[in-house]
């Protein structure tokens, strides 16, 4: 390997090797930044610039392949000779970067292969004929919002929401998710302080907007770590959709409450902050220790079980129960691109199928008279209406309890004909706040008389 001859090039080698790997072995770009990080041994800086090239490249694959396919001459079949296009297309297009900058590192980092360095001439020639014809580049994309959807994907979503609402969610995800926070209730000095004014007090402090579900949307960009009320466990980052289905089990002091699918953790911290006796279950032991790391910070207790959800006895002792279950997780591409490029079609329904069983085993913790919240952060019906329907055909002691607009701040464009809670993520939950995961939610409550094994 050459020395770094460009302030940048380590980032910039780091986004390459990430979005490669990404890609071949469809893994998500943030485990894979974890694992080459501390070889990288870059310092903060660099490190966001390398995460922001990646995940810019990745939100945005569809338009720079369209891009890269009209100028060149042929196919590119090398996956890291594409992949090195990618990122200096990316810089060139999207992100504040100087074009000799991003043309020139890409230029270096081929030259430290021998197979690559063949190509640097055209890598050169390529990304300087983007940088030139950017402005017609990026109005061909602004015409097509699809152009960043996989084919697959884009047929599902015209199927499930229709043209018009395909293309909102599409222009929706190209665009970065804001930071929200969930403030934890009383987290203001004065215990006598009402948790709105509480919420109150750190959205000033944060110079947040106070979203009317009781979000904290941040404006600034900044370290999480860095930012006030953090160090003292005053509030934890969570997406304004993800915190919704937490509030549809009203939880409260001394219930017993079951959190499936736990992890990272931030449902269970709502659910402990209601007082209720929480158990945290994830099959990831290592999710787990982090969800009990960020409780600690939080001053939160609840009982963690690193064990499979299916694996659990079905005792109908609980007062509640939260099914966050594991899903394609395409309601998250502002945040999460890579989900796009990495899952696939076979991973819907595959998905759907371990959805079903983990909603059977959650029926059967939830006691008489118990609630029942599943969700999941997918677009897709099979993981969402779908599922809630099949699973009142197959549990008859269970019914619907309908989500009220006033449950979740008055956002009634979130609720379903059926009484679902249905975020996307053009929508907002307030009309100018617009940016939401995609998010599904479906309440059911069990009959009192039920048989406990039924």
């Amino acid at each position: 390997m050459v020395a770094d001859t460009q302030p940048g090039l380590g980032a910039r080698r780091l986004a390459f090797e990430s979005l490669e790997e990404t890609l071949r072995a469809r893994r998500a770009l943030d485990d894979v930044l974890a694992a080459r990080a501390p070889a990288a041994a870059l310092d903060a800086r660099d490190l966001g610039l390398a995460r922001a090239i990646a995940v810019t490249a990745l939100r945005r694959l569809g338009t720079i392949r369209g891009a890269l396919a009209e100028r060149l001459a042929a196919p590119v079949s090398d996956p890291r000779l594409e992949a090195l296009l990618v990122v200096g297309a990316a810089q060139v297009l999207f992100l504040d970067v100087p074009d000799h900058a991003a043309v020139g590192t890409a230029v270096d980092l081929a030259r430290e292969e021998k197979r690559l360095a063949r190509a640097s001439g055209l890598i050169n020639a390529v990304l300087r004929r983007v940088a030139r014809e950017r402005e017609a580049i990026l109005a061909d994309a602004e015409a097509d919002a699809m152009r960043d959807v996989p084919a697959w994907l884009a047929a599902r979503w015209r199927a499930a929401w229709g043209e018009e609402t395909a293309a909102a969610i599409a222009r929706a995800h190209r665009s970065e998710a804001p930071l929200d926070l969930t403030p934890k209730p009383d987290a203001a000095a004065s215990a006598e302080t009402s948790a709105e004014a509480s919420a109150e007090a750190w959205a000033e402090r944060l110079d947040a907007r106070l979203l009317p579900t009781g979000t904290l949307r941040v404006g600034a960009r900044a370290p999480v770590p860095e930012l006030p009320g953090y160090a003292e466990g005053a509030w934890w980052v969570q997406d304004a959709a993800a915190a919704l289905p937490a509030r549809l089990l009203h939880a409260g002091p001394g219930e017993r409450v079951a959190d499936l699918c736990a992890a990272p953790g931030g449902k269970t911290a709502q659910l402990a902050a209601t007082g209720a006796s929480v158990l945290a279950v994830d099959r990831s032991a290592k999710r787990l220790a982090r969800l009990s790391e960020n409780l600690a910070r939080l001053g939160l207790r609840a009982e963690t079980r690193a064990i499979d959800a299916l694996a659990l006895e079905p005792d109908a002792g609980f007062d509640a129960v939260l099914l966050d279950a594991p899903c394609s997780s395409t309601g998250t591409l502002r945040r999460h691109p890579d989900v796009a490029w990495t899952k696939s079609e076979a991973d819907v329904a595959k998905l759907a199928g371990l959805q079903t069983q983990l909603l059977d085993r959650a029926a059967g913790l939830t006691r008489p008279g118990g609630r029942l919240v599943y969700c999941t952060c997918s677009l897709e019906p099979e993981e969402g209406e779908a599922q809630a329907e099949a699973f009142l055909a197959r549990h008859p002691s269970f019914a619907r309890d309908p989500v009220r607009a006033e449950e979740i701040g008055g956002a009634a464009a979130l609720v379903d004909a059926a009484g679902n809670l249905r975020a996307l993520p053009h929508l907002g939950v307030a009309p100018d706040a617009p940016g939401l995961d995609g998010f599904f939610a479906a309440r059911f409550v069990r009959s009192t008389s039920a048989d406990p094994g039924s």
